[in-house]
């Protein structure tokens, strides 16, 4: 399994890209991956072909209006191991001994 996080926004479109975010959001949900949405991006779980190919939905999507987009794109693979979305965390706050904003 993947985790695959990434940020995406369009540099042509003026201060707020609320609208570009929220049409990749859609295509993020309907995808049926585990994700995570947060104020700088959004983290997917899924094999690497699936995650990738909602990276690549959402930037087609927002190539058809939007002239320059940036797009920051980190992943982590660990053979072997699902549910990391959930899990990475949960061992940090294990060993932290209590929970951390999320």
């Amino acid at each position: 399994m993947v985790v695959l996080e990434f940020s995406m926004f369009p540099l042509d479109k003026g201060e707020s890209v609320s609208p570009f975010v929220a049409r990749s959001l859609d295509i993020i949900d309907r995808s049926g991956l585990d994700y995570h949405c947060h104020a700088m991006g959004t983290t997917l779980e899924g094999e690497f072909d699936q995650v990738m190919g909602v990276v690549k939905q959402c930037f087609e999507a927002m190539a058809t209006d939007c002239h320059r987009i940036e797009c920051s794109i980190n992943l982590d693979y660990r053979k072997g191991y699902t549910n990391r979305l959930e899990g990475k965390v949960a061992s940090v706050q294990q060993k932290l001994g209590r929970t951390v904003k999320r």
